[in-house]
């Protein structure tokens, strides 16, 4: 059970515009438990829209690249439900194999997986970012070969939102979406 409740249908007018903008045009599930609990907040909810939306709808980094990224942000958070929502949704539509998003929940998501460089780069970042909040220049110098300055700091901006979000869902303990992919196992 979530620590704050989630808002419930029937939602007030400005809440079910606000939730119906939260959600892809088309898209058969209720509104995100984590959307219908930030709306007990709604001027928060409004602020963190921006963001999120801009990242998802607005980025300059590669639909691929952007969901390595929050799946690797979100399974090193150890954040099921976050990992499970893209993993079902938005993952699989930006062209990311099964395969290479399972390889993303393990300890070392490049050992046995055949990431490009480019992608192996990403993963790197991600993991000494979460590790120690900053990059290496090897780390540094391995983005730069395939990113130019504006995709790196879109790069660092999205690690950042995902973790807050995962940090979000973990502490309101929010349970799986039902449809939401499952968190696979560790593999040893």
């Amino acid at each position: 059970m979530p620590r704050i409740e989630p808002l419930t249908p029937p939602y007030t007018a400005d809440v079910d515009r606000a939730l119906r903008r939260w959600m892809p045009p088309g898209v058969p599930h209720e509104p995100l438990t984590l959307f219908r609990v930030l709306h007990r907040n709604p001027e928060l909810a409004s602020r963190m829209f921006a963001l999120g939306a801009g990242l998802l709808g607005h980025g300059l980094l590669p639909a691929m690249d952007r969901e390595i990224v929050i799946a690797r942000v979100t399974a090193r958070s150890d954040c099921a439900y976050e990992w499970g929502v893209h993993a079902a949704t938005l993952a699989p539509q930006a062209g990311l194999a099964p395969e290479l998003l399972r390889a993303t929940a393990q300890p070392d998501a490049v050992a046995g997986a055949s990431w490009s460089p480019r992608h192996t780069a990403l993963l790197q970042a991600v993991d000494e970012l979460n590790d120690t909040a900053r990059l290496t220049q090897p780390t540094w110098d391995a983005l730069r070969a395939h990113y130019e300055e504006t995709h790196v700091l879109e790069l660092l901006v999205l690690v950042g939102w995902y973790r807050t979000v995962s940090l979000l869902a973990n502490g309101l303990l929010l349970e799986e979406e039902p449809w939401g992919a499952r968190f696979p196992e560790a593999t040893p």
